[in-house]
């Protein structure tokens, strides 16, 4: 039926229904991890639905998923701090024009924001003025 069967209380026990016991609201919940194990299904490459198929609940599955596309916390926290360092050692590369340079600097945003380490627009305007080159000074003094 799936991971969490509908209970009934006898005697003061919890005990499992029987299946001519289950009313709508059992049949309701026991689709419920049908139906989103089907959506997760649905959305995976046959190498990943091989990585989750044999597994009972729809959050065991979404467990195995987050370790595996985003580590466990640690791996988090390492990933964090690689990326705030680059943001702290960002600065714009010899022969490299402006858009490619801001390019640059969005991948380490948007990975940062993924990670949940979101800065402040004024933030992150301010760190590409300063790590802009002397030949753009009159400009950012401008700013």
């Amino acid at each position: 039926n799936g991971p969490e069967n509908p209970t009934k209380i006898v005697d003061g026990q919890r005990v499992l229904k029987l299946n001519n016991e289950y009313n709508d609201h059992d049949f309701k919940l026991l689709q419920l991890n049908t139906k989103a194990k089907h959506v997760i299904f649905c959305a995976l490459s046959p190498s990943e639905f091989n990585r989750v198929s044999s597994l009972d609940s729809v959050k065991e599955m979404w467990d195995r998923l987050m370790v595996t596309y985003e580590g466990t916390n640690q791996v988090k926290d390492t990933k964090i701090n690689r990326l705030v360092h680059d943001y702290e050692l960002f600065t714009m590369l010899e022969n490299e024009n402006l858009s490619s340079m801001y390019a640059r600097f969005n991948d380490i945003i948007n990975a940062l924001k993924g990670l949940v380490k979101v800065y402040t627009n004024h933030e992150l305007v301010s760190k590409i003025l300063r790590c802009l080159p002397k030949s753009w000074e009159p400009k950012v003094t401008a700013i």
